[in-house]
């Protein structure tokens, strides 16, 4: 009982966080009917939808198919590692940082185990943590902040691409310089599977459909309380298990965060502190607070306190750069490789954290730069 309370409170600290948050909150403003109104529903509808439609990709294999196929066109160390970093990056474009994680990481470790790269291999999965969460930045869809932000700030999609566009083509630019530094161009022979044919099945476009739809709803032309009951139905008589492999806990983390947030927004001395602290530095605020408490808390607790949504985006995006807590997601790949290679934890963390301050600074230098012109 008590190791499984220990795991609990290990996985879900920050629901745990939240919740406590929300609760002593409602000590300083009395509960009542304008609760209701601190529920952002568009956001936690698409990001349950999202979650769905993506875990029935995975359980297809339709992701690991996809890296397969690049991978057997490879023949250099540098190539190899270009190929598993940008999965990531473009990948996590459109199913999401954590996602991509999820299903690229343990590719990568059995790839570079059978290329004998093994000596590379925490370097290879930080780079690949660095552009999931660099990749995702560009679409709303991306990661769970930007799809909240997108959806308070009233932004277009064209508006907020335009937005993270410069940054992301910055961020795919280091990535390949890295890459190109770090790893010689000597030749490996890796064997990948036979393909599977998951890419053909009729599951598969049957998700696919489910997934446009997704899209869009993102894009503001189908309503999400349509698209919640016809996610819900279809996914019922096609494989109901795929329902309890959404993360509830990230949905509960957000409920939790949005009645935090909208209580402090009506308690005036910490709104009064707040808004002094982000005059003129919501991009600096945003990244040192997403080091303490993640880029995703982050985006919701500001959110209530400017209508910079500009910056508030550039910074709770660059945020997830940093500290290993600084994005969620980057847990993913830490307790990946940590298990695989359990006795060197720290040299990972270092390696991890080193590079991750190398790209937040060169691309907060690039946002000075940007905000300039």
């Amino acid at each position: 009982m008590k190791r499984k309370l220990i795991g609990i409170l290990k996985n879900e600290t920050v629901l745990i966080i939240s919740f406590f948050l929300a609760i002593a909150s409602c000590f300083l403003v009395s509960p009542d009917l304008l609760y209701l109104e601190y529920f952002d529903c568009n956001t936690l509808i698409l990001l349950f939808c999202l979650m769905a439609v993506m875990a029935g990709f995975k359980e297809l294999g339709l992701f690991q198919e996809a890296g397969n196929y690049l991978l057997r066109k490879i023949s250099t160390q540098r190539g190899l590692v270009l190929t598993l970093v940008f999965l990531c990056f473009i990948g996590s474009m459109v199913i999401t940082n954590d996602v991509a994680l999820i299903t690229f990481v343990p590719l990568a470790v059995l790839i570079l185990e059978m290329a004998n790269m093994n000596t590379c291999l925490f370097l290879v999965i930080v780079l690949m943590t660095i552009a999931s969460n660099l990749g995702s930045m560009l679409t709303p869809i991306g990661n769970p902040q930007n799809l909240y932000l997108y959806s308070v700030s009233g932004l277009s999609l064209f508006q907020f691409l335009k937005i993270m566009l410069p940054y992301s083509l910055i961020s795919a630019v280091l990535l390949v310089i890295s890459v190109w530094i770090a790893f010689r161009k000597k030749t490996v022979s890796v064997v990948v599977p036979a393909p599977s044919g998951a890419v053909f099945r009729p599951k598969t476009l049957f998700y696919l459909f489910l997934f446009v739809l997704c899209l869009l709803t993102v894009a503001k032309l189908l309503p999400a309380t349509i698209l919640l009951p016809i996610i819900i139905l279809a996914l019922l008589g096609a494989n109901p298990r795929l329902l309890l492999k959404v993360d509830y806990s990230l949905l509960l983390t957000f409920a939790c965060l949005f009645l935090f947030i909208g209580n402090m927004g009506r308690f005036p001395p910490f709104r009064q502190v707040i808004q002094q602290i982000l005059s003129g530095h919501v991009i600096a605020v945003s990244v040192g607070i997403s080091q303490i408490i993640s880029n995703v808390p982050a985006a919701l607790l500001l959110s209530g306190f400017t209508q910079e949504w500009s910056s508030l985006i550039v910074g709770t995006n660059l945020g997830g750069l940093g500290t290993l807590i600084a994005s969620m997601a980057s847990l993913i790949s830490y307790k990946q490789v940590t298990t695989h290679v359990p006795n060197q934890k720290s040299h990972y963390l270092v390696v991890f954290t080193l590079w991750n301050l190398l790209f937040l600074a060169v691309l907060c230098l690039a946002s000075f730069l940007i905000l300039q012109v």
